[in-house]
């Protein structure tokens, strides 16, 4: 009886990133896409979630507070009612916003957020399956 290969475990590695704000969009793009990242964006928390209604997976997103119509925080709610696991990285350029995120298992941190920090964060979450 041949053995079966032993496979290794393999990152998931995508992104799904939000963000109204075109050239924020575009720089943490780049920057995610520069570590090896696979990233697809939404400009909305309406269009992020017709996004998520695909077959698309992601292993971690990152999210703007302040977004046209539903916020943020309304999007994560919205997400945790079907994805209760998938880790969200919000980042806000308002202060306090952490209270709005309580019990919706996120990572709030305030804008500038270095390249370097935003990498690491993203990766630290990334599961691997």
């Amino acid at each position: 009886m041949a053995s079966q290969p032993k496979l290794e475990p393999i990152a998931l590695n995508q992104v799904l990133l939000i963000d109204d704000n075109p050239l924020q969009l575009r720089v943490r793009e780049t920057i995610l896409r520069g570590a090896g990242f696979q990233v697809s964006i939404a400009t909305t928390a309406e269009s992020a979630l017709a996004v998520l209604r695909t077959s698309a997976r992601f292993g971690v997103i990152v999210t703007d507070h302040v977004l046209p119509g539903a916020s943020g925080a309304d999007f994560v709610r919205e997400l945790r009612k079907v994805d209760p696991v998938t880790p969200v990285l919000v980042v806000s350029g308002m202060p306090d916003v952490a209270e709005e995120y309580k019990d919706l298992n996120t990572v709030v941190r305030q804008k500038p957020l270095p390249a370097q920090e935003l990498i690491e964060l993203v990766r630290q979450r990334m599961p691997v399956a």
